[in-house]
């Protein structure tokens, strides 16, 4: 357990406004909230951060925010919205963060679902998508408050909002409206982010969120008032929990990294003990360290690969719950020190004691890839609708390729189909209805089917093998899994991203995208010159060692599993084009739209193999 800290009464008692009042009373000169300003950081301490959030909490009361209304706020990960989703929690109200890439018929029906009367937004790119709601009679969006000053115009400016709050705020009524605060009273709806379907909105109350707090802080050793680098976006459940719910339990040290694409110098810079990525963003670490790596010399890199060994090695005792072997011990400390550390320094990844994934099942290459650097991934499993993670590895318990084990609390059972089914006082109450009321989504034993399909090894770990509505069932009546073909032709460095398709088929087919930091680097070290991802992919030997990445994927996937026939695209996919969900999540029905017509063509008689 990380936290040692005092709790202001027991878990499913607490209020997160009582946390933050333990925070500014007991650890008021910390560090809480830490952002870029010029060159360096800008830092608030807990006691600062509450009385900012005082003060914002009267200036929302002064625009008219009520007790139990939704907030919607479209922001990147800057102080003002941190601040803000505090500061309407104080009032009784409930913020509720919109994915930054949301199309304008998504906001349309979130505001309109929500029944919100106010939005916070960022400036100019948001006001695009959010100024035509307030003339829709259909939406009860009345005003718009702007974080950036010079973009305001009209509407309020955040910066008028906080000086109104200081005008008019009262000490004694911000402390009664936030102690009339309950835990079963509702924190924030998360709008989940809509792989199918208009997005749901999942409200969770203070009680779900504070005990997914106090649950999975039981799972993970970190020195108390640990950094954390939050860049996930603030409408995803992983970064409210990390960036937001754990750091107020913990009193811990937030440092907001406004722009995802920066993360990784953030951690150069930063050598945090912790840190966070969903699947695809450990892939394309794991791709930039191997591109680096390909430029080395060779007696180099086969001393890396020796040490990469070692570690693996030491993992895999640790894995199976072995005291490592003293000689192993002694020479992975020797190869840590000399070869991997110094590599790990400069990419900002020495001083990691805590690595985790979660959100979409992790390639097990991956995994297998930053266990060579003594870099154990934990991989955890849950939805939005559990308040987090259901099931987590932790260090004194962990399956590398599983999701790990339930935490406290948390039920499991499989259906005959293999659905996971889940129960316990950290899955939400239902959906949100457009009246406010909740629907509820488990059956009469309090059983919540979470569209996962996965099994259950005789030691507890839970090991997902992909989603329910996204098996693929093919013309006889086969069931295959995407994720599993998809991550085992991904193994080969040049691809970056794949899908397969054959649903109602005789047989699978896949499009392709090769890998834009690994694909240049392979061509580079064979002579190859391309001047563009396009001329690359058309590149003969490009297209032949494709085809033998998916000869070696087939060699071990079933006769039904592998893929007859296949196209290499030339653009990666990502969440502003639309075939990646903000937290970078493959939208299949999408990438089937959009490219309908090539995969019709995979199975016409015409087909020429690449």
């Amino acid at each position: 357990m990380t936290t040692n800290l005092r709790l202001p009464g027991r878990p499913e008692e607490i209020t997160f406004p009582a946390l933050l009042a333990r925070n500014a009373a007991e650890h008021g000169d910390l560090p809480a909230l830490s952002w870029r300003s010029g060159e360096g950081w800008e830092t608030l301490t807990w006691s600062e951060v509450r009385r900012k959030v005082a003060v914002l909490a009267s200036g929302y009361a002064a625009l008219g925010v009520e007790r139990g209304e939704h907030v919607l706020m479209m922001m990147g990960n800057r102080p003002e919205h941190w601040l803000s989703d505090l500061a309407l929690v104080h009032l009784g109200a409930v913020p509720v963060t919109v994915y930054g890439t949301s199309a304008p018929e998504q906001i349309a029906h979130i505001a309109r679902h929500s029944r919100a009367r106010v939005a916070v937004v960022e400036g100019a790119r948001e006001l695009a998508r959010w100024e035509p709601l307030l003339a829709d009679d259909s939406v009860p969006l009345e005003r718009l408050v702007v974080a950036e000053p010079a973009e305001a115009g009209p509407h309020h400016g955040y910066g008028s909002l906080y000086a109104s709050g200081a005008r008019l705020h009262a000490a004694e009524a911000f402390e009664k409206a936030w102690q009339e605060t309950c835990p079963e009273d509702p924190l924030t709806v998360v709008y989940t982010s809509g792989t199918t379907g208009d997005p749901k909105g999942v409200r969770l109350t203070h009680r779900n969120l504070v005990l997914q707090a106090v649950r999975l802080d039981r799972h993970v050793e970190l020195p108390e008032h640990a950094e954390h680098i939050c860049y996930l976006p603030f409408a995803h459940i992983a970064e409210r929990v990390l960036g937001i719910y754990l750091p107020l339990l913990r009193a811990a040290h937030v440092r907001l990294c406004a722009d995802p694409t920066a993360v990784s110098a953030a951690v150069r810079e930063l050598h945090p003990v912790q840190f966070f990525g969903v699947p695809r963003v450990w892939e394309k670490l794991a791709a930039s360290v191997r591109a680096v790596l390909a430029q080395f010399p060779e007696e180099q890199r086969r001393a890396i690969e020796a040490a990469n060994d070692l570690a693996r090695a030491r993992a895999g005792h640790r894995e199976r719950g072995e005291e490592v072997p003293a000689a192993l011990e002694a020479s992975y400390a020797t190869a840590r020190e000399q070869v991997l550390e110094p590599l790990l320094r400069l990419a900002g990844l020495d001083r990691l004691v805590w690595t985790a994934s979660a959100t979409a099942p992790m390639p097990i290459d991956v995994v297998r890839f930053w266990a060579g650097w003594g870099i154990t991934i934990m991989d955890a499993w849950g939805l939005t609708e559990t308040s987090g993670v259901c099931t987590v590895n932790s260090p004194d318990g962990f399956r590398l390729g599983s999701v790990g084990r339930a935490i406290e609390g948390l039920e499991l059972r499989l259906a005959e189909d293999g659905e996971i089914l889940t129960r316990g006082e950290t899955v939400f109450a239902g959906y949100l209805r457009p009246d406010g009321s909740v629907e509820s989504a488990a059956d009469a034993e309090g059983w919540f089917p979470t569209g996962d399909v996965g099994r259950l090894d005789e030691d507890g770990f839970l090991w997902i093998t992909d989603r329910k509505k996204e098996l693929i069932i093919t013309s006889n009546g086969k069931n295959v899994s995407p994720a599993l073909v998809e991550n085992t032709v991904k193994e080969h460095p040049l691809i970056g991203q794949a899908l397969v398709h054959g649903d109602g088929r005789s047989y699978l087919v896949s499009l392709l995208v090769l890998d834009p930091e690994l694909a240049p680097v392979w061509a580079a070290a064979r002579g190859i010159e391309a001047r563009s991802p396009a001329e690359l992919a058309d590149h003969p030997a490009v297209r032949e060692e494709v085809a033998r990445a998916v000869d070696a994927a087939n060699e071990r996937l079933n006769r039904t599993e592998q893929i007859k026939r296949y196209r290499l695209l030339t653009e990666e996919w990502g969440p502003d084009s639309g075939e990646l969900t903000p937290s970078l999540k493959l939208r299949r029905r999408v990438v089937r739209e959009k490219y309908g017509d090539l995969i019709d063509g995979l199975y016409e008689d015409s087909y020429e193999a690449p």
